[in-house]
């Protein structure tokens, strides 16, 4: 159902699905009053809510005064935007001010959480009304126990969470409410820091063997052509590092084959384009025979998608028949694993932390704390286990004389 809102979002202006004309509504005193405006031209029904809003309201042109705390909690106490409405407010501006700046499935996610779970329950309350002890009464909600329906995970409720603060931020820039309620969880257990899920050389060895045997037995089948591009993506994202949705956008002409001097090897020079903007990628040496299979496989213009297929439905398939879809933590293995196995096996053999930060747009405090807490090689073992020299006091004779092994070190 469109909508739009006008007067600071204090008239909501909306169709019905059998109906042409608009709709307009407002809040008073604690009631929602409904009206059409007999007009199918938003322009023209904009002006008649106007209109019909200033005489409901006897001419006052503010807006409405904050609740006082007794009345909060409570849906429909005293009047004011409820919580649909702020929601309404947020959606409009989020699609349109992100427009081409955020990934659409994270716009998406946003909407969603708001249909399913966060307007069904915060939906008739008045803005103003909402606490914090509202917000522990939603995540109380959320963690009870359902038949037949998992609990929802700390990092699901906390996007949630992330959502709700974005539309009482709405709100506040509206005038709606004064402050911004706590959204932070009362007591919350300090998290350990846990590790990205990655493949060993071992694991990864066996993950790419089988992507190349099932390319190979599916020779001169429909399939043959799936498994061969997706055994090319497996190993240029593993000599890469590239995030998934980096390798999403990425277009044959910003993949290039060079000599690199410094290590006399053919490697690939990758203009990335991702979250973090336009950065530079030099790839191992394993990425280079790869690409040039894509570009031999499907002979491409310039701008075609080097990866135009999402391979997540094959890549699990070969998991799970390799038993390798959960590392020993639980950790499901994605797409995004390939990157982290690209930054472990990096730091394994020793490279610059800071250089490989660098060539994967990322921090040294991110690898540090994701990747390298949990690899042998990032600790010096000479370092650590420093010995000093104690001075041996000097042996009189008499005792010499009776210890000669002491004497000598023997």
């Amino acid at each position: 159902m469109a909508s739009h809102f006008i007067l600071d979002g204090r008239v909501r202006l909306y169709q019905r699905p059998e109906s042409a004309n608009w709709h307009c509504e407002t809040r008073l005193s604690g009631r929602k009053l409904r009206k059409s405006t007999g007009q199918s031209d938003l322009g023209k029904a904009g002006k008649v809510a106007e209109d019909w809003y200033f005489t409901v309201r006897g001419g006052q042109t503010t807006a409405p005064a904050i609740q006082s705390a007794s009345s909060a909690g409570s849906p429909d106490a005293g009047e004011g935007p409820t919580f649909a409405d702020a929601a309404a407010v947020f959606e409009q501006e989020y699609v349109t001010l992100t427009e081409g700046q955020r990934n659409e499935s994270y716009v998406r996610d946003h909407m969603a959480r708001l249909a399913n779970h966060l307007v069904p329950f915060f939906g008739r309350e008045p803005i103003r009304s909402i606490s914090a002890g509202r917000i522990q009464d939603y995540r109380l909600m959320r963690l009870k126990p359902k038949k037949d329906k998992p609990l929802p995970s700390a990092s699901t409720l906390h996007h949630e969470i992330v959502t709700l603060r974005h539309v009482m931020k709405t709100a506040l820039r509206r005038g709606w409410i004064d402050h911004l309620p706590d959204f932070s969880a009362p007591y919350a257990k300090s998290k350990k820091v846990s590790h990205r899920a990655w493949f060993s050389p071992e694991e990864y060895k066996q993950f790419y063997q089988a992507t190349r045997a099932r390319a190979k037995a599916l020779q001169s089948t429909r399939h043959q052509y799936a498994a061969e591009q997706f055994h090319d993506y497996v190993l240029f994202m593993a000599n890469t590092g590239l995030r998934p949705d980096e390798a999403n956008r990425l277009e044959y002409r910003d993949v290039e084959i060079m000599f690199d001097e410094d290590t006399g090897e053919k490697i690939a020079l990758v203009q990335v384009r991702g979250k973090r903007g336009v950065g530079l990628c030099k790839s191992m040496p394993g990425a280079v025979f790869p690409f040039q299979r894509l570009v031999a496989r499907n002979q491409p213009q310039p701008t075609d998608l080097v990866f135009p297929q999402n391979h997540k439905k094959l890549f699990n398939r070969v998991l799970n028949d390799l038993g390798l879809k959960f590392d020993r933590d639980g950790n499901p293995r994605t797409s995004y694993s390939l990157r982290h196995t690209y930054i472990c096996l990096r730091l394994l053999e020793g490279a610059d932390i800071y250089q490989v930060a660098k060539n994967c747009r990322t921090s040294v405090e991110m690898i540090e704390r994701h990747y390298a807490v949990h690899l042998k090689n990032t600790i010096d073992a000479s370092v650590i286990n420093v010995r000093r020299q104690r001075a041996v006091a000097p042996l009189d004779d008499d005792f010499a004389a009776l210890n000669p092994h002491l004497a000598t070190g023997s």
